[in-house]
């Protein structure tokens, strides 16, 4: 049978303090439009087919590269 001799402090698991200075939120602000600019790029040079493939249309390349975390196919309408 072992015993513990030692107890050991239980801290936060990152101890980097987050603090965000007006530069640093708009860095991450022009970081995500050229992503997005980047996104809708990419979307524009398929080929309706391939569109298709993903589920998307031509007319929701801006709501899709704008909206990245959401499923498109949330915006239809139930037919």
């Amino acid at each position: 049978m072992s015993t513990i001799n030692e107890t050991t402090e239980l801290r936060p698991a990152s101890a980097k303090r987050q603090v965000y200075s007006p530069l640093e939120i708009y860095w991450d602000a022009f970081q995500e439009w050229r992503k997005r600019g980047k996104l809708r790029a990419r979307l524009e040079q398929l080929a309706d087919s391939e569109l298709a493939d993903i589920g998307i249309t031509r007319g929701e390349i801006d709501y899709v590269a704008s909206h990245r975390d959401r499923d498109p196919r949330s915006i239809r309408s139930a037919e």
